[in-house]
C-alpha cells in the first residue's frame, strides 16, 4: 500500500466508488506555541478554505495528550482518539487521506496514528494543500459516524529504554535539524544534543523544494548512506513525535519499516539522569 497520494489521484478517488475520508490536519510548530502563547490557528485556516468534504482534526487535542512527562506531544488516550476519528467519519473499510498546510509533519502524525492503531489504508497528500489544484470549500461537512476502533501495534512504538537500546543494536535516526542534534542550539527543550548512538537525519532532507517527497529510490539511497540496510531494525525520534512521524513516512515510501519514539527529545531530555551526546558524531 502506497503511503502517499498525489492531488490528481485524490481528485480521481473522490469521484470513485469508494471515496476516501479526507482529514485536514493543519498545524504549525513554533516556539510561541511551545511556550503556551497564541500562534497558528489551524481551525481558522480550515474555516477559510479546505478540500471539499475534508474534516478538521486538531493535532494538539486529538492526536496527542496534554504535554507532561511523556513529552510535548505524548500519545492521546486511545479511547478518545478512536471517538475523534469515528466522529470525523473514519471507518476501517474506507480509505483515509490526510493533508496539512504543506510541511507534511502534521499529516504524517495523523497517518502514523491511524496506521499504528490498525487502519489498513491511510495515505498522505504529497505536498499538502498547496498541491491541490481545484477549488476550496468553506462548508463544514457532517460525516456519518465511522466505525474505526484503534488496535495499537506495540512493535511500531518505542519508549525511552527501547530507543536507547535501538541506538546500540540497530539504527536510530534523529529527524531534527542538525544544529539541534549537535547541541549547538535548543529553542524548546531543556538541553540540546542527542540520544547517544543516534544518527542525524533531518527530515527536511526527505523532500524537494515544493514539499513533495523525493522519489522512493532517492530516499532509499539516502537512508542506506545513513546506515540503514535490508536487515536493519530502524527507529526514529525528533523533538516531540511530529516531524519524526514524517521521517517514518519517508522510510515507508522507501520501503523501510520503522518504529517511532513518540516522546522523542522532549521526553528524553526532561530526565537529567538520561545521557546526552553532543557534536556531529552519534556517540
Amino acid at each position: 500500500m502506497n503511503a502517499i497520494i498525489s492531488a490528481s489521484e485524490l481528485a480521481d478517488d473522490l469521484t470513485g466508488d469508494n471515496p476516501p475520508s479526507v482529514l485536514d490536519v493543519r498545524w504549525q510548530l513554533s516556539v510561541a506555541k511551545a511556550a503556551g502563547e497564541p500562534s497558528f490557528d489551524g481551525r481558522a485556516e480550515y474555516a477559510a478554505g479546505h478540500i471539499p468534504g475534508a474534516v478538521f482534526v486538531d493535532l494538539d487535542r486529538e492526536l496527542a495528550a496534554t504535554p507532561g512527562t511523556g513529552g510535548r506531544h505524548p500519545l492521546p488516550d486511545l479511547t478518545e482518539f478512536g471517538a475523534a476519528m469515528r466522529g470525523a467519519g473514519v471507518s476501517s473499510g474506507t480509505p483515509v487521506v490526510v493533508y496539512d498546510g504543506g510541511q507534511g509533519w502534521a499529516a504524517a502524525r495523523a497517518w502514523w496514528m491511524l496506521r499504528w492503531t490498525g487502519h489498513p489504508d491511510v495515505r498522505v497528500l504529497d505536498g499538502g494543500l498547496p498541491s491541490w489544484p481545484d477549488g476550496l470549500s468553506t462548508d463544514t461537512p457532517e460525516p456519518a459516524e465511522g466505525d474505526f476502533r484503534p488496535r495499537p501495534d506495540a512493535v511500531g512504538l518505542l519508549d525511552p529504554d527501547g530507543a536507547a537500546a535501538l541506538a546500540r543494536s540497530g539504527v536510530l535516526l534523529d529527524a531534527r535539524a542538525g544544529e539541534r542534534y549537535r547541541g549547538e542550539v535548543e529553542p524548546i527543550d531543556r538541553v540540546g544534543g542527542h540520544i547517544p548512538g543516534a544518527v542525524s537525519a533531518p527530515t527536511t532532507e526527505n523532500v524537494a523544494a515544493d514539499g513533495r517527497f523525493l522519489p522512493a529510490e532517492e530516499l532509499a539511497a539516502r537512508f542506506k548512506a545513513l546506515g540503514v540496510s535490508d536487515d536493519s531494525t530502524v527507529g526514529v525520534y525528533c523533538g516531540s513525535g511530529v516531524s519524526g512521524a514524517h521521517e517514518v513516512l519517508a522510510l515507508a515510501v522507501a520501503g523501510v519499516p520503522a518504529a517511532l519514539y513518540v516522546g522523542s527529545w522532549s521526553e528524553w531530555s526532561s530526565d537529567p539522569s538520561r545521557p546526552v551526546a553532543v557534536g556531529p558524531d552519534p556517540q
